[in-house]
């Protein structure tokens, strides 16, 4: 059973996986401890301030325990650091999230996950590369992640659906039973069949701005490699391309003329032909 303390502590506002790190380092790992602790010790702990101690004095952790309930009964899991089924690329990155909400299938294979992204109006041959890429890539083994959006990350999960075991995950900028966008809710259903669907933020969060560019650091932590298909080069997918480079992650692109793609390449992005004919990882 997940620990309610560490899943209230996970959801407050401002504590990420590093705030968290510098509060469990500080009060031996005991959650419970944090939770009691008054506002002078909380305030002791790097990057905690009056704000953040008052919210965490004030979490409601029987709250927090009902509604992991509810959660539990419409289908959510909750993976937390000591969990095995939480992704074990993502305690690679600087600030893995504490927590991590999945629906679907548990059991993945993210040693071998590539992300597929782009614009959410590609054109008519950025759409087919990207379907063609999806379930290529889901024949050789490998676990396709994006982003659930319309359009490239559409192909992308189409594509690995496609494949006769393909198997694909979703990165959510909502709550996982909320999703976002609604155009795709279909999708998510079929994702959750053949893989999941996961986000770190409460399963009913809706999405906004600054959760859809947080989710693409998920997308590009969780995989080795990331291509980016088609994008303006100030479209969202150059938020996942640039987290990769941050996560040391290998970029790769299409070589076609949109501005995003002519700018990857010329920042060192691995290229792909339009006319691919394989492509190995």
């Amino acid at each position: 059973m997940v620990d309610p303390t560490w899943v209230a502590l996970s959801l407050s506002r401002h504590i990420g996986g590093k705030t968290l790190k510098n509060l469990l380092d500080y009060f031996q790992h005991d959650p419970n401890a944090i939770l009691s602790a008054d506002e002078k010790s909380l305030r002791k702990v790097n990057g905690i301030g009056a704000k953040i101690a008052q919210t965490i004095r004030e979490l409601d952790v029987d709250a927090t325990a009902e509604a992991m309930h509810r959660w539990g009964d419409a289908g959510v899991q909750i993976c937390t650091w000591d969990d095995p089924a939480y992704p074990a690329i993502l305690k690679t990155l600087d600030d893995p999230p504490p927590t991590i909400f999945m629906r679907g299938s548990n059991e993945m294979d993210w040693t071998n996950a590539v992300a597929i992204v782009g614009t959410r109006k590609p054109t008519q041959q950025a759409r087919h590369i990207a379907l063609r890429l999806g379930k290529h890539l889901a024949e050789q083994g490998h676990l396709i992640v994006s982003g659930l959006a319309i359009g490239m990350d559409t192909a992308g999960h189409h594509g690995a659906l496609a494949a006769p075991d393909g198997r694909t995950a979703a990165v959510l900028g909502s709550g996982t039973l909320n999703i976002y966008p609604l155009e795709n809710a279909q999708l998510a259903e079929q994702i959750m069949k053949r893989g999941v669907i996961l986000s770190e933020v409460h399963p009913y969060v809706t999405a906004n701005a600054s959760r859809l560019v947080a989710r693409n650091r998920l997308i590009s932590g969780l995989c080795s490699a990331i291509i980016v298909v088609e994008t303006a080069v100030d479209g969202g997918a150059m938020y996942a391309a640039k987290f990769a480079q941050q996560q040391g992650r290998t970029v790769y692109t299409v070589d076609l003329p949109a501005s995003g793609n002519q700018h990857l390449i010329q920042n060192g992005a691995e290229i792909i032909s339009p006319a691919f004919s394989s492509l190995e990882f």
